[in-house]
């Protein structure tokens, strides 16, 4: 008989990736979840205040007479205030920290605004669970390896164990991804480029635009769509680019209806990437997933996840606008000619396959069951 266990997910920020991995875990799922949650919204004061919102609303359902098996928090939490401020029945159970990302290795645009209390309650946080993941080897070793110079920055009492607790304690596991509906015939045109990512300096919009630029001196066709989560302040190259290759466009913005960003991944030809920072890559390998030919840099998370040692040097470019221009001139040769694949377009759907929910669920369900028999 499969053990279901009852699972309270706390989720201080619940949009973007987190949103996404929670949905796609607990619709997949064979055991019973509780999720007590708060809005996208000012995530400094979220890993501020989350713990004492969060422990008042389990402290309701514990009223209403809920119980659980075991714990599961994001990086947002500061898992040891909330421990210290729930019943004695929730202390007592084991708990898992999944670090979507890290306050210390994520890159700030000022310098200044760099505020160490915050990987201070990452430190706490993975010292406080039984287990911490890490959804990839990348985000797992650049963590815990910046670490320890960071603590040297203390004027005293530098716990430089700690790194080691926790790094006894981790473990990688990957997020996983929805699977998408076959394709179609493709529609005639030329090239379909999509970049998506959130509009800011670490996605590095500046290096795509710069090669598109390339494309068009060159009078080589395409058609692109720009989308992804915005703020509201964003680098002012979107404006620009927006003007610039109005010619160009088929969608730009956020797509507020998920089901025309499947449709717009299932029609592109091509998915970008030019991040300089990426734990995971979410959108990347759902663009995969949907049959779209990704081209990334050779760094990150991404010869992880999309298997660069397995023969996909294809995927990647290193370098500036200029080799990512001419890759993707390459690949306009090729749409053109009907054969962007080479005869094997399902090859990016195999390499992230072992993401889908189906397979992915089934083995986190099986490391919650390892966790609560252990504890």
């Amino acid at each position: 008989m499969t053990q279901t266990l009852k699972v309270l997910a706390l989720e201080p920020y619940n949009g973007g990736s987190h949103k996404a991995f929670l949905e796609g875990w607990m619709q997949s799922s064979c055991h019973e979840w509780t999720l007590l949650s708060l809005p996208p919204w000012k995530w400094k004061w979220r890993m501020r205040h989350s713990a004492i919102t969060l422990a008042n609303q389990t402290a309701e359902k514990i009223k209403a007479g809920e119980k659980w098996d075991i714990i599961f928090c994001s990086d947002m939490l500061n898992l040891a205030e909330y421990l210290g401020l729930v019943p004695q029945s929730i202390q007592k159970l084991p708990s898992i920290v999944y670090f979507h990302e890290n306050q210390l290795t994520y890159p700030v645009a000022h310098p200044q605004e760099f505020d160490f209390h915050f990987v201070l309650t990452n430190l706490i946080t993975a010292l406080a669970a039984t287990e911490v993941w890490f959804n990839s080897s990348y985000h797992q070793d650049i963590f815990l390896d910046e670490l320890r110079d960071f603590l040297k920055r203390m004027p005293d009492y530098q716990p430089f164990e700690a790194v080691d607790d926790i790094r006894n304690k981790s473990v990688v596991r990957h997020p996983g991804i929805h699977q998408f509906q076959k394709r179609g015939k493709r529609a005639p045109g030329p090239m379909r480029i999509i970049w998506a990512a959130r509009w800011e300096h670490d996605k590095n919009p500046e290096l795509f635009f710069e090669s598109l630029r390339i494309l068009k001196e060159k009078k080589i066709e395409f058609r692109i769509s720009v989308m992804g989560e915005q703020f509201r302040q964003s680098p002012e190259i979107f404006n620009t680019a927006r003007k610039e290759f109005a010619d160009y466009i088929d969608l730009w913005g956020y797509q507020e209806d998920r089901s025309d960003y499947e449709t717009a991944l299932l029609g592109a030809d091509v998915f970008v990437s030019t991040a300089d920072h990426e734990f995971f890559g979410f959108s990347v390998l759902e663009g995969a997933a949907a049959g779209a030919f990704p081209l990334v840099p050779e760094k990150l998370a991404y010869p992880e996840t999309l298997e660069l040692e397995a023969g996909n040097e294809d995927f990647f470019f290193k370098g500036g606008a200029e080799e990512l221009a001419e890759k993707l001139a390459g690949l306009s040769e090729k749409v053109r000619g009907n054969n962007l694949w080479d005869g094997d377009p399902d090859r990016a759907i195999r390499v992230v396959e072992k993401f889908f929910w189906n397979t992915k669920a089934p083995l986190l369900d099986e490391e919650l069951k390892r966790l609560f028999s252990h504890g």
